[in-house]
């Protein structure tokens, strides 16, 4: 739990449900405020009944902050976590994924149930953030602030900030339900793909060869995804043209991103080890 609104309305409510309620506070080392923030979610664990912890972790160094903080974050917390993401976190979703040319899939965003790393259920996400606002505040709860949340060097913060409010203003209407039914429609879309890709062997290039592309791509996506251990983010599209080509036989290897090969031997995939030996 950070200690913001959306994560203490979670926890309220989940008491109020009769849970047995247990706040993990992850510390990642980047706020002066960490030390406060556990305060304010300590407190609302004893205010509540529940019980409390704060785990630290160290985030890895490299590019994209938010993409590493995530991932500490979730390496430290239990299967099934459940978080507190809501309508206007999948709209925000959905967006992103957009710019960055995500298929259904990922512009189905985010899942109510186990979906995403340690299966991370997300149980308020029909619930809008000012209503976790009005909740925590008729509570009479304190609420920790993030202040990233309003940096507009984060690119969701100005899809926050800028670009749903320009929605609402462009289509005269509160965008985040529209987009949340969108993502909806294109998340059952993509499970019923997800589902007939998994019907195929990823591994024999004549059932992928005689399959639907879509489906094909699909399973060779979910199957290189499994092998590579990447909970956040499928292989690129690029990734599935070289592999591809691998299995239609215009290459005998390729590299796929990670470090790996990919490589085709008696009509079999193989994922090892290693990168192309150079000419």
């Amino acid at each position: 739990m950070s200690g913001g609104a959306d994560s203490l309305a979670m926890f309220a409510l989940a008491v109020a449900a009769g849970c047995r309620a247990h706040a993990v506070h992850v510390d990642h080392g980047l706020r002066t405020t960490g030390e406060a923030d556990a305060g304010v979610v300590e407190a609302a664990a004893h205010r509540l009944g529940a019980t409390f912890e704060v785990v630290k972790v160290e985030v890895a160094a490299g590019p994209n902050l938010e993409a590493r903080a995530r991932a500490a974050r979730y390496g430290a917390l239990p299967e099934g976590v459940l978080v507190a993401h809501t309508a206007d976190d999948l709209a925000e979703t959905l967006l992103l994924n957009l710019l960055r040319g995500a298929g259904a899939e990922g512009l189905g965003g985010l899942r109510a149930e186990g979906g995403g790393p340690r299966r991370a259920r997300r149980p308020i996400l029909k619930l809008r953030r000012a209503e976790t606002a009005a909740l925590v505040a008729a509570l009479g709860l304190t609420v920790a602030t993030d202040e990233s949340n309003f940096d507009p060097s984060f690119r969701r913060n100005r899809v926050r900030h800028e670009v749903l409010p320009l929605l609402a203003d462009v289509s005269g209407r509160d965008p985040v339900p529209v987009l949340a039914r969108t993502a909806a429609l294109l998340a059952a879309d993509a499970a019923l793909l997800s589902e007939l890709a998994g019907e195929l062997d990823p591994t024999d290039t004549r059932s992928l060869r005689s399959a639907p592309r879509a489906l094909a791509s699909r399973a060779l996506r979910a199957w290189l995804r499994a092998e590579e251990g990447v909970e956040l983010h499928p292989p690129s599209s690029d990734d599935i043209e070289r592999a591809w080509a691998v299995v239609t036989g215009q290459a005998k290897a390729c590299e796929i991103a990670g470090g790996k090969r990919l490589s085709r031997r008696a009509g079999r995939l193989r994922l090892e080890a290693g990168r192309l030996a150079g000419p």
